[in-house]
């Protein structure tokens, strides 16, 4: 379960890097808004799935009450599931 957390918190990631590089400098140095709302909702539906999703796999898994905190501010702050991605993974071996 802690694999297919992984998968989706690197997709939520991958989403925010495409609204924040991609999306947005066309929309406020191109003046293209074009992908703003594509990419926005779906990275607004990512955002949703990895805080369920996080409840789902996570739950019963040893997490610490901080590793929870972090796990969770990781979806608030860019980049975030991309740095927290070490310490699921540490968690994933230890589990296997």
């Amino acid at each position: 379960m802690i694999k297919i957390f992984r998968a989706i918190g690197l997709f939520e990631g991958i989403t925010t890097l495409a609204l924040f590089f991609i999306a947005m400098p066309l929309k406020y140095v191109f003046g293209n808004p074009a992908l703003v709302p594509s990419i926005g909702m779906i990275h607004g539906a990512a955002f949703v799935i990895y805080l369920v999703a996080m409840l789902v796999c996570l739950w019963g898994r040893g997490f610490s009450g901080w590793e929870w905190a972090r796990t969770t501010l990781a979806a608030f702050i860019p980049l975030g599931t991309f740095l927290n991605d070490g310490l699921l993974k540490r968690k994933q071996l230890a589990a296997a």
